[in-house]
């Protein structure tokens, strides 16, 4: 049984597992590989090398963000205003100021849409690019059931390729009841699950200790300890146990490899970053996991999911059901501010920006307008994408929304249409096929790339 499908069954190998890897702040351990040098560089001015997905859990509001209304009604409008920016005639929220700089190197999706009105499904949307098969009613994780995160589903499509690391996600896994949909390798087997950092990059400690080995842990002992792992894993004879037996061990002896791998762990001592450029990205989580994933970019990974907020937290996720105008002012805005801008200037400072492609998204959006506690409530209807780099046109708005930004007006976008975007930029064929565990096929994206976002739209 892959790790996390029933956490009260423990197996002695399960003990082993959890014991081998539970000191190095790494759940659920995905390694493949930096990626080698080489490779197909076949129209590479039109493909991108890496993506960074940013999540902001709960749902921004893309009336006061990036699609603010500033001739509605009151109630709708709500308190903030417009700034011009560096793009002209674009506008943005009078707290995203820094992000008005860089708005030159940004494009907006303005007409994003999908049916699903719950944290747990819509987040099957962003994070997957699919609608979840049972549809509003995702709440129990069942991997079998699930399509995968577009890391898994890009490790599955690059298993061929000399990878080391292909994906990850920081830094740490989302929860609502339950652990979030969108987050594992779905119908798809365990050894493409993302590399899952677990700790937060703001920490003293954390370059140093996160892929440590344990105090009382030597090499020779780790050693014994995966040998041991291999006799556990033996097939017991049903073709489906020899099956996932294979997928686990491979699971696990990429967790082991990582341990040893001077490029992964030279990625994670942010540590060495200059005290100037940590202050620039913000001494918080969210400052530093976008810095983490700029170094991880450096280092050759390709996909990067950073998580922006956690549950059952007022001050630190975007669900603003109450209070809405001072959480954004006070707590929710500015740090995503200050990190998204930060990255977007120093990926191009390093000259990274054109090779990789950043997008910033929610599950959906919020209400136009405004409840009686002073919050936006879930609207999946029509909300805002932003990208930067990869090659998107700045200052591009792409689609419009009605007057009150409830549905899109203009060249509607589903996420599947987003999705189709993301793995034809890495020149991945959206209509490639991956399976199920029943063997079953499913495209990779059920829509369109967006070529219009791009300067090379013909490519």
């Amino acid at each position: 049984m892959p790790i996390g499908r029933n956490p009260l069954h423990v197996t002695r190998r399960r003990a082993l597992q959890i014991g081998a890897l539970g000191g190095f702040g790494i759940t659920l351990p995905r390694l493949l590989q930096a990626e080698a040098a080489g490779g197909d560089d076949s129209n590479s001015a039109s493909r991108i090398k890496s993506c960074i997905l940013l999540f902001y859990y709960g749902g921004p509001s893309q009336l006061d963000t990036y699609d603010m209304k500033p001739n509605a009604p009151a109630n709708v409008r709500g308190e903030f205003q417009g700034i011009q920016t560096s793009a002209p005639g674009v506008t943005v929220c009078e707290h995203l100021p820094m992000t008005a700089r860089v708005m030159d190197r940004v494009a907006v999706i303005r007409s994003m849409h999908h049916p699903m009105t719950n944290h747990n499904a819509a987040a099957v949307e962003a994070l997957c690019g699919r609608t979840p098969l049972r549809g509003d009613l995702e709440l129990l994780n069942d991997d079998r059931l699930s399509f995968p995160c577009y890391g898994a589903a890009m490790s599955y499509v690059w298993r061929h390729e000399q990878l080391e690391l292909p994906a990850v996600a920081l830094p740490h896994v989302m929860y609502n009841v339950v652990q979030l949909p969108g987050q594992t390798t779905g119908f798809l087997e365990s050894a493409y699950q993302p590399f899952q950092i677990d700790k937060d990059p703001n920490a003293p400690d954390f370059g140093a200790s996160s892929l440590a080995l344990p105090g009382d842990m030597s090499a020779r002992r780790l050693q014994n300890r995966e040998s041991l792992l291999g006799h556990l894993d033996e097939p017991s004879g049903a073709a489906v146990d020899r099956a996932r037996s294979s997928s686990m061990r491979t699971y696990y002896e990429k967790a082991f490899s990582l341990l040893a791998s001077p490029t992964v762990q030279k990625s994670l001592h942010i540590g060495d970053e200059t005290p100037a450029t940590r202050d620039r990205f913000g001494r918080n989580k969210l400052g530093q996991s976008l810095l983490l994933a700029r170094r991880l970019v450096e280092s050759g990974v390709r996909f990067i999911t950073v998580y922006d907020g956690v549950a059952n937290c007022q001050t630190c996720n975007w669900d603003s059901h109450a209070d809405n105008f001072p959480r954004n002012k006070n707590d929710l805005l500015p740090p995503a501010d200050r990190a998204f801008s930060a990255l977007i200037e120093d990926l191009d400072q390093r000259g990274l920006l054109e090779t990789t492609l950043v997008v910033a998204l929610g599950e959906f959006g919020r209400t136009p307008r405004i409840n009686a506690n002073g919050g936006r409530d879930h609207w999946p209807y029509g909300f805002s994408v932003v990208l930067a780099g990869g090659g998107v046109k700045g200052g591009y708005l792409y689609g419009t929304s009605d007057a009150i930004a409830a549905y899109p007006a203009s060249n509607p976008v589903s996420p599947g249409d987003l999705a189709a975007t993301l793995y034809w930029r890495f020149g991945i064929d959206s209509h490639t096929s991956i399976h199920d565990f029943t063997g079953r096929p499913h495209r990779l994206a059920e829509g369109e790339p967006i070529r219009e976002l791009f300067g090379d739209s013909t490519a």
